[in-house]
């Protein structure tokens, strides 16, 4: 299979196999009008297959839900055919409307117009606490 490289835009490479879809629906990607191509269980040296998705247009994308959901990918911008910045994501600090708290007695349950905010307790296990309640929350997704 022959897939186009692109001149301007975005590769989030080295997304675990099966996560495409999830990161694309969390990323709101079906909202763009530039090209999106997903690519699903491509060959990996490291982990036998991999996602990738390729978006034809520099655009701000949430790099808390990518450290979030899948924090082993990476990201490469690229400009002019070139890339010209290539990093991983990391679990971030805070998550805000990402995950929602499960505490039926949070105020966050009440309040439909308060934001869920997670904050990162435990780095090591991927565990997140919601602020208002202490109710845990845990990462999608370990590698």
């Amino acid at each position: 299979m022959v897939i186009d490289s692109i001149t301007d835009g975005i590769v989030i490479d080295h997304i675990t196999s099966g996560m495409s879809m999830t990161l694309y629906n969390y990323l709101h990607l079906d909202k763009l009008t530039c090209s999106v191509a997903i690519i699903k269980n491509a060959p990996s040296s490291k982990a036998g297959k991999k996602d990738i998705i390729k978006i034809d247009r520099p655009i701000d994308i949430d790099i808390d839900v990518l450290g979030y959901l899948d924090p082993g990918v990476s990201v490469n911008i690229i400009e002019n055919g070139e890339i010209v910045k290539k990093f991983k994501p990391d679990l971030p600090e805070r998550l805000v409307d990402v995950i929602k708290c499960r505490n039926p007695r949070c105020i966050s349950q009440d309040e439909q117009e308060l934001v869920h905010i997670f904050k990162l307790t435990d780095r090591e296990n991927h565990v997140y606490r919601c602020i208002y309640c202490e109710s845990k929350g845990k990462a999608h997704f370990k590698r």
